[in-house]
């Protein structure tokens, strides 16, 4: 029914269709790559078959959006991502320019656009029955930025505009909040203290693991080696390749359950989320990470407690075979986790974090020992982006900041080490270097963790080429 037609280095899937008057009529879709021309080809194809074609022919923007989340959305976002996307696009685009023609959105547009979201309110947040602020703020703007570039850009494809409005729009000025990290110091100090073997185990599985909190919640004991022969081994590992996450019932019917492995019981009838277990955002957070030897250790104590608890329940034990479970088997809310770190943090007089902020505290450290591999926590952490890795690592420790400026003071200001004369011996290599390098401050620079993860990254990628 469709085929594709390369034209002017791009590639064009046509297709034929019948308008609301019975009159049949052809279609050219453009894309950028052969690869995308062959999945709208087959997509158009499929719904052919099924009799469920929908062909492009939008006039507005509430006309282009809903087209958009039909055609792209649907197939493109998981649960959580359709259910934000459609209700920012619900709250904040369709109520003020919806009724906008097409023919009519230009750059200019937009612009204006972002300046009357900022004296926008912000719509009631159902969960809480609050406002998170009073007007809506530059992040979210951002966020529907990116929502609508994509889909205009979805709209050049369709050959609905000639070009892209969003691309050059300028989005008010956003600052993301610095996420606060605990020190080793602090969280060897936090498990010293901590009473709750719940938390104690989450806490150790979130840092050791570089685990997200959905992650952490939805690891079964299917996907756990801690027998006693992979510990004495140092190959104990736990395998993530699923997530608990709380999702809209509206959500799980538009995407006919996409990604979803079962759906846990209702709390209430009434409640519009249900708790589920599915599968992960991306394939790169599927992945297997390996434990230390203490952590390990912890899970087979952990185990123990909960066969017993299973023992003596029998059938009342709801055995999703869940790692952390609730006494009866159910996945444990984020809630309970968040409330009892937050009691920990405010009992001993901690610096207050989020949970999330573990995940930041173990790439932090683990790029730290390792020299700065990025590669290798990229692996232990599931980041699909290498950047995302390295924006993480800028939680560097204020201890590793304060060398540079001892190094500083030390080389030049009390002039230490300005000897031209001397050779370093780095990592028990002796190398030769230019008369006018100071080697022993070379040695001192390359023995501080910031600049040594530096440069093994960048002669790892030297050598890649």
């Amino acid at each position: 029914m469709a085929s594709i037609v390369e034209r002017r280095g791009r590639f064009c899937v046509v297709y034929s269709y019948k308008d609301k008057n019975g009159k049949r009529r052809q279609k050219w879709e453009t894309y950028k790559t052969m690869s995308e021309a062959k999945k709208r080809k087959k997509e158009i194809e499929y719904r052919a078959d099924i009799g469920q074609m929908i062909v492009p022919h939008c006039k507005t923007v509430k006309e282009l959006l809903e087209e958009y989340v039909n055609l792209y959305g649907k197939e493109a976002w998981a649960l959580s991502t359709y259910s934000s996307n459609v209700s920012m696009i619900n709250n904040y685009i369709i109520p003020i320019i919806g009724g906008d023609k097409l023919e009519n959105i230009n750059t200019r547009f937009i612009e204006k656009y972002y300046q009357r979201l900022l004296r926008t309110p912000a719509v009631i947040n159902p969960a809480t029955g609050k406002r998170q602020s009073e007007y809506v703020t530059p992040a979210t703007i951002r966020d529907i930025h990116k929502l609508l570039r994509n889909c205009f850009q979805q709209a050049v494809k369709w050959e609905l505009m000639a070009k892209n409005p969003v691309i050059y729009a300028t989005v008010p000025k956003y600052k993301s909040a610095k996420r606060e990290i605990w020190t080793a110091e602090t969280l060897m100090h936090a498990l010293e203290v901590c009473e709750d073997d719940r938390l104690k185990l989450a806490l150790n599985l979130a840092f050791s693991c570089s685990l997200r909190m959905g992650e952490m919640l939805g690891l079964t004991w299917d996907c756990v080696d801690i027998s006693e022969e992979a510990i004495a081994e140092s190959r104990a590992f736990i395998y993530v390749d699923k997530e608990v996450q709380r999702v809209d019932k509206a959500a799980i019917q538009e995407l006919r359950g996409k990604d979803v492995i079962l759906v846990f019981p209702e709390e209430s009838k009434k409640n519009k989320t249900v708790r589920v277990l599915k599968l992960p955002k991306t394939e790169s957070s599927i992945r297997k990470v390996f434990l230390p030897k203490s952590v390990a250790e912890m899970l087979v104590e952990w185990k123990k407690g909960q066969d017993k608890i299973k023992e003596t329940l029998g059938d009342e034990y709801m055995d999703y075979n869940l790692v952390m479970a609730t006494p009866f088997g159910l996945p444990i809310g984020t809630s309970s986790i968040r409330k009892a770190l937050n009691d920990l943090i405010k009992e001993h007089d901690l610096p207050p974090v989020v949970f999330h902020s573990l995940r930041h505290t173990s790439v932090t450290y683990k790029l730290k020992l390792n020299g700065g591999d990025i590669k290798a926590v990229q692996g232990d952490s599931g980041h699909s982006q290498i950047n995302m890795v390295t924006d993480v690592y800028s939680h560097i420790i204020d201890d590793d900041r304060r060398k540079n400026a001892e190094l500083f003071e030390q080389a030049f200001y009390e002039k230490k080490n300005l000897d031209p004369s001397m050779h370093a011996n780095v990592a028990g290599k002796t190398v030769e270097l230019p008369t006018n390098v100071d080697a022993e401050l070379l040695a001192k620079v390359l023995s501080n963790p910031e600049m040594a993860a530096l440069l093994s990254t960048l002669a790892k990628s030297l050598e890649s080429k």
